[in-house]
């Protein structure tokens, strides 16, 4: 993944909630508010589907972290965008993951994740948090552009197509591997990633 310094920077002005907000705290560009994502903790939100819960909860996880800053980029009239990709979580990536693979029999847990696009560049705002990873995820099984407030609902849809028209297919996978077990592996890796969060 690339640093953030790679956005354009851009005064922020009056034009919109992200805006306001980050004026209110005496941030004036979309470099300083990067930065000041960035260097939250990051942590599981109470309501991922509020855009403003980063600000109230002082943390945010991929999701409200890149929710704020591509709504900031729609305000400042940047062209950067939010992503969502899946990526194969693995032993390498999650400590722990090991054993979820072998009750399922899987390769690795299809898990989602989302990050920061500008032109090439790709752009993780968790990166370097403590996150409950070993690693930053450079590579993935699938990637999709989407507005920057997608909602809980709308993000569990796009998964659920994305696995079943894109991963589920490979040649790795489509032999052994249900729906079922995928969506049974994937909430052991999100209860995985939370309690690794815990112990970092």
């Amino acid at each position: 993944m690339d640093k953030f310094t790679v956005f354009p920077d851009a005064a922020i002005r009056v034009s919109g909630p992200v805006s306001n907000k980050f004026l209110s705290l005496g941030i004036k560009g979309f470099i300083d508010a990067c930065r000041y994502v960035h260097e939250l903790p990051y942590g599981y939100n109470s309501d991922r589907d509020d855009l403003m819960i980063l600000f109230k909860e002082k943390m945010g996880s991929c999701t409200t972290k890149h929710a704020v800053i591509s709504t900031q980029a729609v305000e400042s009239g940047l062209p950067i965008e939010k992503a969502i990709g899946i990526y194969a979580m693995t032993e390498e990536i999650v400590t722990g993951t090991g054993k979820i693979l072998d009750q399922y029999g899987l390769p690795y847990v299809p898990m989602l994740h989302c990050f920061l696009v500008y032109r090439e560049y790709k752009v993780d705002l968790t990166e370097g948090n403590n996150n409950g990873k070993k690693r930053s995820i450079e590579d993935f099984l699938y990637t999709e552009k989407v507005i920057p407030t997608i909602t809980a609902k709308d993000e569990y849809l796009l998964y659920r197509r994305a696995l079943k028209d894109n991963i589920l297919v490979k040649d790795e996978l489509k032999e052994k591997v249900d729906l079922k077990n995928i969506l049974k592996a994937r909430e052991e890796g999100l209860t995985l990633l939370k309690a690794n969060l815990q112990l970092q």
